[in-house]
C-alpha cells in the first residue's frame, strides 16, 4: 500500500453567462481532482476547491514530494499533517486515500465506515438565482419550472443581494407559480442584520412549504442567532465556511442553529466531516451538507448521509437532504449519479462504487491561461 504516484487534474470552465447569489457573480466554474496510486495499482480520487495556480503549485512542489513513498494506511496522519499546509488540500488527500483503504479490503466506502443505514438520500435542487440582466426574476423562475419537471420536489434560493422588496417579489412569484407544491430554502449568504432578518417573519408565517432559512446574518454573532431563532417560525441553518467539529460546537452548545451544515471541501477532511455529523447526532440537531462545488465530495456527502442515524422517528423525515447543484457546471457530471424523484441511489460497489469520468477531464483540463480574467 505504498504510494507510488499521484497525478493531479486542474479543471476549469467559463459560464456561458453569469449567475451568483449574495456575494456576488460567478464567472467560471472550476474544480482540482487528485488521483493516488499503490504500487500494488490501487487508486483514490480525492478533489478540492481553490485558485488553481496555488493548488497546482502546492502539490507538485510540496504535496506529492511528501506523499510518494509513505504507506497509503496512513491516512489520518498524512492529512494531519497536509492540513496544516493547506487545508482544502487535505480534504482531496483524505478522499482519495479513504477510497484506497475500501478497495484495500474489497468494500465499499459505506461499509469501510460500518455500513450504511439508508440506500437512497434526498436532495434538493440548488439554484444560483441572480443574473446581470434585468429581468432576472423570470430568467430565475423558468429555471426552476424546467428543474421542478425532472422531478426535484425541493429547491434552495437565494435572497439578500437586491432589494429587500425586489427578493419578496421574486420569492412571492415562485410560491405563486408552483402553488407553494415546492420544499423551499431561502440562502441569503449571511447578508442582513436581525433587523432585516425578521422582516421575512411577515411572509414566513403564511407560507407552509419553507424548509429553513439559511445564514440570515454574519454567523460569527452567535447571540443574535438565538434571537432570531426565537423569533422566527422557519429553522435556522448554516456554517458551510466552518472549517471543522471543534469549530461548531459552540453554534450546537449555545443552541444557536436548528440545522447545520458542515462542507467536506471546506474542513479537515473526510474524518473529520463524519465527526461534525455525529457531534450533531449527539446534540440532537439535524445536518445537511453543504455540497455545492464538487461532484466528488458531493459523492462522499451522500455516502455519510447514508451512514449516519436518523435523526428523527417521523416516517420519510429520518435523514436529512444533501445539496445539489443544478446550475450550468460540467463538473456536475464527473460523478455519473442522477436524481429520480429528488432521491440520489447510493452506490454499492468496491470503493466509491463508480467511475470518475475522465472525458470531462479531457475536455475541460486548465491550460495554464489566466481564467479568472
Amino acid at each position: 500500500m505504498q504510494i507510488e504516484k499521484i497525478e493531479t487534474f486542474p479543471l476549469v470552465h467559463k459560464l456561458s453567462a453569469p449567475y451568483g447569489d449574495a456575494n456576488g457573480y460567478k464567472k467560471y466554474r472550476s474544480c482540482y481532482l487528485v488521483r493516488i496510486i499503490t504500487k500494488s495499482g490501487i487508486d483514490g480520487w480525492g478533489e478540492c476547491v481553490d485558485w488553481l495556480p496555488t493548488l497546482q503549485v502546492g502539490f507538485n512542489e510540496r504535496i506529492i514530494p511528501y506523499l510518494i513513498g509513505k504507506p497509503a494506511s496512513d491516512r489520518l496522519q498524512l492529512v494531519a499533517t497536509i492540513k496544516k499546509w493547506h487545508q482544502r488540500a487535505a480534504a482531496a488527500v483524505s478522499m482519495a486515500l479513504s477510497e484506497i483503504a475500501a478497495k484495500h479490503a474489497n468494500l465499499s466506502v459505506c461499509d469501510l465506515w460500518g455500513g450504511k443505514w439508508r440506500d437512497s438520500i434526498p436532495v434538493y435542487a440548488s439554484f444560483q438565482s441572480y443574473t446581470d440582466s434585468k429581468d432576472w426574476i423570470n430568467h430565475s423562475l423558468q429555471l426552476i419550472e424546467q428543474t421542478a419537471a425532472k422531478g426535484f420536489s425541493s429547491i434552495k434560493v437565494k435572497i439578500g443581494g437586491r432589494r429587500f422588496q425586489e427578493d419578496v417579489s421574486h420569492i412571492t412569484l415562485l410560491q405563486k407559480m408552483t402553488e407553494e407544491r415546492l420544499r423551499l430554502i431561502l440562502d441569503a449568504n449571511q447578508s442582513y442584520d436581525m433587523a432585516a432578518a425578521r422582516m421575512w417573519e411577515r411572509y414566513f408565517s403564511n407560507w407552509q412549504n419553507l424548509l429553513w432559512l439559511e445564514e440570515p446574518m454574519p454567523i460569527n454573532n452567535l447571540s443574535e442567532y438565538k434571537l432570531l431563532r426565537a423569533s422566527l417560525s422557519v429553522s435556522i441553518a448554516g456554517g458551510e465556511n466552518m472549517k471543522s467539529a471543534k469549530q461548531f460546537l459552540p453554534l450546537l452548545c449555545q443552541n444557536a442553529f436548528d440545522i447545520i451544515q458542515p462542507d467536506i471541501l471546506h474542513g479537515n477532511g473526510i474524518e473529520d466531516f463524519r465527526d461534525t455529523l455525529q457531534l450533531a447526532r449527539h446534540f440532537g440537531i439535524r445536518v445537511s451538507p453543504h455540497s455545492y462545488d464538487g461532484a466528488l465530495s458531493r459523492l462522499y456527502a451522500l455516502f455519510a448521509q447514508a451512514s449516519l442515524s436518523d435523526w428523527s422517528k417521523m416516517e420519510e423525515e429520518k435523514i436529512e437532504p444533501v445539496e445539489w447543484d443544478v446550475m450550468e457546471n460540467p463538473f456536475s457530471e464527473l460523478i455519473p449519479l442522477k436524481p429520480s424523484n429528488g432521491h440520489v441511489l447510493i452506490p454499492d460497489g468496491i470503493g466509491i462504487g463508480v467511475e470518475v469520468n475522465t472525458d470531462i477531464i479531457k475536455t475541460y483540463l486548465w491550460d495554464g491561461s489566466p481564467y479568472w480574467e
